[in-house]
């Protein structure tokens, strides 16, 4: 057994005892109360999912195991020569809650290497695949394709694997998945944009640095992979891909069926694809403006305009957030290193400077502030990367990391299949007092 795998097994059994004690002893407490709006309204913001990898605080912005982004940002080990964390290293702290030292990062970095060979039918598969296919369909099916070599169904199958077990398989499972899926995306990528002229792996590089090695997209965008990795991976579990991936893994559904459904709910245009969306608004801004960079008056204008006109501003705004997204900050300090001038960030940079004092103005906006989504698009655009398509790909491999981490610990605590109760309308109209 590896290390990180022992450390993953010693505090899962040290946390068994707190999960058993609230459920046995306390699990008549209230914890929230639920109206008719959240009901109908997507259940919104009702409180009945558990994780300790992430949690969303309104004003400090996501946080991964008790840190916020920046001090993740700074704490983790970074990678020689780079600006940012190994994504080996970020996924040893969502699994542990630890901060990895460079050896624990290595011995992550080896598991991967040694686990990143896809099979070879996973590549026919794509291959036969229709030309015009989503790349988010293709990453989706070879994940699933791949279901066969599930550790955790051989061992389920047995007959002999304990609960308390689970999780182990679905560790193993997690480890060969998380390697395997930048290669992956690399090749969909050169498959449909380069003419499939492939490019090897080379496994003296980090995740970051071999993805953008195998992307064919030269420094410092194994930086910009590695942050965008990390701070996609998790957000909470109730938003559509997160919560997706822990509901397919409650039924003991493997990881490979696990993570394709979380890829299909990250693809809709209510979730990942939000930030390219933000991107063909922006170029558009762009076109009307004829590529003249406006002053802050003049920009000022032309958002009060937009909204005047009964349009918003993509980007901005957050269900639970009520501060600017540190995960924006982020992308917004890389850009004012690597991309001052970039005529597209000036556009960013002056909506992020007229923006919330216009939309709180007008007072309609609960947060006027920017989100991840305002900018990352941008950042791929500049470095060549300038297939709208591909980018909720780059979305799904992030999330990933977050959601094989939370599924390992629902393995690990024995949490139970999901299954909330519905009610009708006629039930709704009877507590609300309405008579027909």
């Amino acid at each position: 057994m590896s290390r990180l795998k022992k450390q993953v097994q010693d505090k899962i059994e040290a946390w068994r005892p707190r999960t058993t004690r609230l459920l046995k002893e306390f699990g008549n407490v209230k914890v929230d109360e639920v109206d008719i709006g959240q009901i109908i309204g997507g259940a919104r913001d009702i409180k009945s999912l558990i994780t300790d990898i992430s949690y969303l605080d309104p004003f400090e912005g996501i946080r991964f195991r008790g840190f916020t982004i920046p001090e993740v940002l700074e704490k983790l080990p970074k990678v020689p020569g780079g600006e940012m964390p190994f994504v080996e290293g970020f996924f040893f702290f969502l699994l542990t809650g630890d901060i990895p030292s460079m050896e624990d990062v290595q011995e992550v970095a080896e598991e991967f290497s040694k686990r990143h060979v896809v099979p070879k039918y996973v590549y026919d598969i794509l291959k036969a695949m229709p030309a015009d296919s989503h790349p988010m369909v293709m990453f989706s099916t070879a994940i699933l394709a791949m279901q066969r070599e599930s550790e955790f169904v051989k061992e389920y199958n047995s007959g002999h694997l304990k609960k308390n077990d689970y999780w182990a398989p679905t560790y193993e499972d997690g480890l060969n998945l998380l390697a395997k899926l930048p290669g992956i995306a690399a090749f969909i990528y050169r498959l449909k944009y380069k003419n499939g002229d492939l490019i090897e792996s080379d496994s003296k590089l980090d995740l970051g640095g071999n993805f953008a090695h195998m992307m064919g997209i030269a420094k410092p965008y194994d930086d910009v992979a590695r942050m965008y990795f990390i701070l996609h991976s998790d957000h909470e579990s109730g938003n559509v891909s997160a919560h997706t991936g822990h509901l397919v893994a409650s039924a003991l559904s493997d990881l490979y069926y696990s993570i394709s459904a979380m890829t299909n709910g990250l693809a809709g245009p209510l979730h990942g694809l939000a930030n390219q969306e933000v991107l063909a608004w922006l170029q558009g801004v762009y076109d009307k403006m004829n590529g003249k960079i406006p002053t802050e008056e003049e920009m000022r204008q032309f958002v009060w305009d937009t909204l005047k006109s009964g349009q918003v501003i993509p980007g901005f705004g957050h269900a639970v957030l009520r501060k600017t997204d540190p995960r924006y900050m982020a992308q917004r300090e890389f850009c004012l290193k690597h991309l001052p001038n970039d005529p597209l960030f000036k556009y960013v940079d002056l909506l992020f400077k007229v923006v919330p004092p216009v939309l709180l103005e007008q007072g309609k906006a609960k947060n006027p502030w920017p989100n991840v989504d305002a900018q990352s698009g941008v950042i791929q655009w500049y470095y060549g990367l300038k297939e709208y398509d591909f980018y909720t790909v780059l979305f799904a491999v992030g999330r990933a990391l977050g959601v094989v981490a939370n599924i390992i610990w629902d393995r690990g605590l024995g949490y139970p299949i999901e299954r909330p109760k519905s009610v009708t309308t006629a039930m709704l109209e009877e507590a609300a007092g309405i008579k027909n």
